[in-house]
């Protein structure tokens, strides 16, 4: 039998053609019964449909045939595994690592080498030295190999390592464009990251390969995390036509009966975990496959005692106990979570997220801890120093409305960890550097939230987010975290703007004209936006669709409904048996619903013109000119209109279409909008009074325009209008509490209303940011302290003078301190 046929035969087993492959395999090895490769794919192929104790059979036979040959016995290992024979499995492990250090020699194909570094891999082998001795060489030597190249990124992944996984898969798919497994690791690799990238390479997959059940699973696991759960389960009935007895795909089946919840889903359920659990009673992936996706919906209680049955299947099985770590990490069990990391980082040191998380524990040890009646809030030192007790009673007075409002009484503290670098942020939250676009998170009792000083060039709130995220601690507590994530989303967002007006995702032109275009996105299917946006601003607009959603809901029906919803989701019932039990059936609700927001858009500044321009309208002031004349209500083009006046110093005239574009749309959120071009133009003309009213409606429109506050601070000081200057500065402060400015000018307004302590503090604060003129600072410091009787003041008076050593009024002070007369002259020149 020639080489070429056996190459058929295994085209047969990789495009998907199970059948014809076995039948293949079976006439091989009747006509060439000396060929250790037909028993070889009858054994893979066996094992593609289901017929694990035949797979197991076939391979038995042969490897007595065929003793000493590594492939055969490496596949033989697989098929006892899957067929539940786990201690005859050991013993072909070790015979495999036996004949793998006494026969090396022997094994010079690439397959046998390749098969050598995989059996090295499952006996504890360094991931590194593989690479080296085996995997790399073979690559180098025989470049169209495509098992090393499929082994090493399967190294990669199970190493946590996607983007090196991602670099070899793609390596693959373009030197192999029709091999399904090529795609299939990279949609793998992608899948973490980019679920568009992910789901093109499934269909690459499922092109090459219509019976290939990795796809189908896959394409299962993204329905879920989308709450498609009618799209999951065609996925899995599709898998497991192919492959009746599939664990993972009865696994999925078992994730999806829980997430349903109802009596019949519970049978269905306990139905799936049997089947999976069919022939390896004991096989630790499948609790540990379905605690993880239990665990990627909130469900970290139920995910983590998963894990633990998956460990007392085999204690030594890492993917468990990395999750579970994780998972108690996220409970807030941060003893046992981080001494489970340990032990993860130390069994495996090529696993990134363990080292990531194990390098990270040493940066949030040096946290300082803060603790109120219902938090525990850790934050860098510095920042603690600035605005740690600040924080925590925010933090308490949104415990206080909230869990009020809702009828909430939290058992347990809340835990707040505020995490200066982004990356570290990240990792404390997904694991992986990465989710720039996640200011912070919640995972029922823990909340993970970035800080001001992880994002110096796009201010937000603090505030806001630590609102938000607190009212994820209520809505995923009273739900016991069985709720959608658009109505968990939605709600905090709507609850950010009852706070504060300004706060929370508003309407703005884009969102009007996505609501009136086409994405507006149906109620029932809401969850999915956020799973996979085309853009940034497609992923707010899923925050702001589903914060609209609720806010509808609590116009027409009322918060008591709102919180009978709640308390059904916790029962386990599903989302849209729920909302069609206190509100109305899904379909009406969805278009009920779309009517309300497109009556919302249009009457968002109704009577201007939104139409888009054509690209030639703006090309010349002439045509600018041109265009206005004949639209002149026209949204972009009166914005255009005032920034080619403004830029051309033409303030006066930049005033009509600036003030015409508030009168037609007064409801601008945005911090850079026309309301902050009109104050530009008031200020470059000198008109105080109209740039101090213009500038208040920013600060009350925009919540994160500090470049407003700043302004208005300064000039509510020059009038000294101290309540508006303290009011302005803690504004600032709730963006940015690690700039100086709204520091100084609270404390100079602190100080001119003679309330010493907050004065005292407001200048403690200043200093340590490193103001611009610190012997300033310490000199009113040491007077406050010196009219106090705190003898500080004598070491703030010595410090002034160390920066300024001719800082006369200092010096004074100092003396007076001292109780020596001065005669200086009591001014404050330096």
């Amino acid at each position: 039998m020639c080489a070429a046929e056996i190459e058929a035969a295994r085209a047969l087993l990789i495009h998907g053609k199970y059948d014809e492959a076995i039948t293949a395999a079976n006439d091989g090895m009747r006509e060439s019964p000396d060929h250790a490769e037909w028993p070889l794919l009858l054994g893979q192929a066996l094992g593609c449909v289901g017929k694990y104790p035949e797979a197991r059979d076939a391979l038995t036979k042969a490897a007595e045939r065929f003793s000493t040959d590594l492939q055969l016995r490496l596949a033989l290992y697989e098929a006892l595994r899957s067929a539940g024979a786990i201690d005859e499995a050991k013993e072909q492990l070790a015979e495999l690592d036996r004949l793998g250090g006494t026969r090396q020699w022997a094994y010079r194909s690439p397959a046998d080498r390749v098969a050598l570094g995989r059996v090295a891999l499952m006996v504890g082998g360094d991931p590194k030295r593989v690479l080296e001795l085996f995997f790399d060489p073979v690559k180098k030597e025989q470049p169209d190999f495509r098992e090393t190249y499929l082994a090493s990124g399967a190294l990669a992944l199970d190493k946590n390592d996607f983007a090196l996984a991602a670099k070899t898969f793609a390596a693959a798919a373009k030197k192999f464009p029709e091999d399904p497994d090529a795609w299939f690791g990279l949609a793998r690799a992608y899948a973490a990251s980019d679920s568009e990238a992910a789901l093109d390479a499934v269909e690459k997959t499922l092109k090459f390969n219509p019976n290939h059940t990795g796809a189908q699973l896959l394409i299962a696991d993204h329905a879920i995390d989308a709450e498609a759960y009618d799209e999951a389960a065609a996925a899995l009935d599709a898998a497991l036509k192919i492959n009746p007895n599939l664990p993972e795909a009865h696994a999925y089946g078992a994730v999806l009966a829980h997430l349903r919840g109802d009596e019949k889903d519970k049978r269905d359920e306990k139905a799936a975990r049997a089947a999976a659990l069919k022939f390896w009673p004991t096989n630790p992936a499948v609790p540990h496959l379905i605690g993880r996706k239990l665990a990627q919906k909130y469900r970290f209680a139920e995910g983590a005692a998963l894990q633990r049955e998956a460990l007392g299947f085999d204690p030594e099985f890492l993917p468990a106990k990395a999750h579970l770590a994780n998972d108690l990490l996220r409970l807030g069990q941060d003893e046992e979570g981080w001494r489970l990391i340990e032990e993860v980082q130390k069994a495996d040191p090529y696993d990134v997220v363990a080292f990531n998380l194990t390098t990270l524990r040493y940066v949030i040890a040096k946290f300082r801890t803060l603790t109120s009646e219902h938090f525990t809030l850790r934050m860098e030192p510095r920042e603690a120093d600035i605005y740690g007790d600040r924080a925590l009673a925010f933090l308490e007075r949104a415990h206080a409305t909230l869990t009020k409002k809702y009828g909430l009484a939290l058992r347990d503290k809340t835990i707040v960890e505020i995490f200066p670098d982004q990356k570290d942020f990240a990792i404390r939250t997904f694991g992986l550097p990465g989710g720039a676009g996640y200011l912070g998170v919640c995972f029922g009792r823990v909340i993970t939230a970035n800080s001001p000083a992880s994002r110096p060039d796009s201010p937000v709130s603090w505030e806001s987010i630590l609102w938000h995220e607190f009212c994820h601690v209520v809505t995923l507590t009273l739900t016991k975290n069985k709720m959608p994530r658009w109505l968990s989303e939605g709600i905090s967002v709507y609850e950010e703007r009852q706070a504060r007006g300004s706060w929370g995702e508003q309407m703005k032109p884009r969102y009007r004209a996505m609501i009136l275009g086409e994405d507006l996105t149906p109620v029932s299917e809401l969850s999915a936006a956020f799973l996979k946006p085309k853009t940034a601003a497609h992923l707010g607009f899923a925050y702001y669709e589903s914060s609209l959603v609720v806010e509808w809901l609590m116009e027409h029906w009322g918060l008591e409904k709102i919180k009978r919803l709640l308390a059904d989701l916790a029962r386990g019932v599903a989302i849209n048996a729920a909302l069609a039990t206190h509100f109305a059936p899904v379909e009406k609700l969805d278009a009920d619903f779309a009517t309300h927001a497109q009556q919302l858009a249009n009457n968002t500044g109704p009577k201007l013109d939104w139409t888009k321009p054509n690209r030639g309208d703006f090309a010349s002031e002439t045509a600018v000119e041109t265009f206005i004349a004949e639209n002149p209500n026209n949204y972009d083009a009166l914005i255009e209109q005032a920034k080619k006046l403004l830029a051309a110093k033409q303030w006066e005239a930049a005033k009509a279409p600036l003030k015409k574009l508030i009168d037609l749309y007064p409801g601008q959120h945005d911090a850079h909008s026309a309301y902050t071009m009109l104050a530009r133009a008031h200020r470059e003309l000198g008109e105080t009074d109209a740039e101090l009213a213009v500038l208040s409606q920013v600060a009350d429109l925009a919540s994160d325009a500090t470049d407003a506050f700043e302004r208005l601070m300064q000039m509510n000081a020059a009038r000294k209008d101290w309540p508006r200057v303290l009011d302005y500065a803690a504004r600032y402060q709730a963006v940015d509490p690690l700039r100086p400015e709204p520091h100084r000018y609270e404390a100079e307004a602190l100080e001119a209303t003679e309330k010493k302590p907050g004065a005292i503090s407001a200048y403690r604060t200043l200093l340590r940011l490193g103001p611009s003129d610190p012997a300033e600072m310490h000199y009113r410091l040491a007077r406050l302290l010196h009219a106090s009787g705190d003898t500080t003041a004598k070491r703030e008076a010595l410090l002034a003078l160390e920066e300024a050593p001719r800082f006369r009024a200092a010096l004074a002070l100092l003396l007076e301190i001292a109780g020596k007369p001065s005669t200086l002259p009591a001014d404050a020149t330096k």
